[in-house]
């Protein structure tokens, strides 16, 4: 763990914790190649934090750093996730912590994001951020999003895990990437942004000077880390953090089939002949909508024992939005969670009901 800020009295001092794994956030591309040309994850975390560290208000004291990984988040893997959860658990532990901040590729931030919400224990802000630009680039939008991040994990208002993005803050549960390389490539679905970044010169007189985090809710606009809500998606994971095997290869396998013209049954009776999975998310048309003969071959996998409906979970394939009300066919639905996020809420749902 490196120290890049730290007061003379550093044992009392307010700190901030930043996580790095990689990602395009830490990527670089050759002089002269195009944005898209970059390998990710090859910047150390106290590389992207040093040129930040002078402009930093008086109220993120001390800062931290630690490398857990330096992969492509295409990559990410449960090891990951299981290295990832431990720190951020350490961090929560830590009376002289505040908040901390995950650096984090784009592709699958969201399904972190859900993993991390379902697991950590505590309400100090976790905070997770990304770039859809390289390191290298002129246009990198890294650095400002590090930035916002780091106040936000400071922000005594945010409480669980959040996802500071572009000037936006959302809740882990709601965010997802809705564009391959747009600057604003995530949003949250249906739900409205809860905090709003405003920058040096407009802010309120509240917020220190480079600017400050404009919260659209009154009163505690955080999620529990559990789930504490009553919101559909967050509800999926459960009152309390789920305990994961130490051994990441017992975890849950949990598969994602689609609903589409032509579908019929054969993929899924042939994920369910291996007995290492566990579960399906069905990723379903509409408004959880699913192939009358996707739908008959579930039928049938429960008739023979294959599973339960307790091992099955639906989500819309579209974009944005969610599933409204129960579908007529009858399978739990993952209302807010795109298809990759159910696969980690029923992956976390199973493990946290197995012997």
């Amino acid at each position: 763990m490196s120290v890049l800020r730290s007061p003379s009295d550093a044992g009392t001092a307010r700190t901030v914790r930043v996580l790095g794994t990689g990602g395009t956030i830490a990527g670089t591309a050759p002089a002269g190649a195009p944005d898209n040309a970059y390998k990710a994850g090859q910047v150390a975390v106290e590389e992207l934090l040093s040129p930040l560290l002078p402009g930093l208000s008086g109220h993120i004291e001390r800062v931290q750093a630690l490398q857990v990984a330096q992969l492509d988040s295409r990559n990410m893997d449960h090891a990951v996730w299981q290295r990832l959860a431990a720190e951020l658990q350490a961090g929560l532990d830590d009376p002289t912590v505040v908040g901390q901040v995950v650096t984090h590729g784009t592709d699958t931030l969201e399904e972190t994001a859900v993993f991390l919400q379902g697991v950590l224990h505590g309400r100090k802000p976790v905070v997770l951020t990304a770039a859809m630009r390289p390191s290298t680039s002129t246009q990198a939008d890294g650095p400002e999003n590090l930035r916002q991040a780091l106040y936000l994990a400071a922000d005594p208002a945010a409480r669980g895990v959040w996802m500071a993005f572009g000037g936006r803050a959302w809740p882990a549960v709601q965010v997802r990437k809705v564009h391959p390389f747009a600057l604003d490539a995530f949003c949250g679905g249906d739900g409205p942004v809860a905090a709003t970044w405003v920058g040096q010169g407009s802010a309120p007189a509240a917020n220190p000077a480079p600017g400050g985090w404009v919260w659209r809710t009154s009163g505690e606009p955080g999620l529990g880390a559990a789930g504490a809500t009553a919101d559909g998606g967050a509800a999926l994971l459960g009152p309390h953090p789920v305990q994961m095997p130490n051994d990441v290869s017992s975890w849950p396998r949990v598969e994602i089939v689609h609903s589409h013209a032509g579908v019929d049954g054969r993929l899924l009776m042939g994920l369910l002949a291996d007995a290492a999975v566990k579960g399906v998310v069905i990723s379903a048309t509409g408004n959880g909508s699913i192939h009358d003969a996707l739908h008959e071959a579930l039928l049938a996998s429960v008739q023979q024992g294959r599973l339960t409906r307790t091992q099955v979970l639906v989500s819309s394939r579209c974009t944005t939005g969610w599933v409204v009300g129960n579908p007529e066919h009858g399978w739990p639905v993952a209302h807010r969670l795109s298809p990759a996020q159910a696969r980690v809420a029923l992956m976390l749902q199973l493990a946290s009901t197995a012997p």
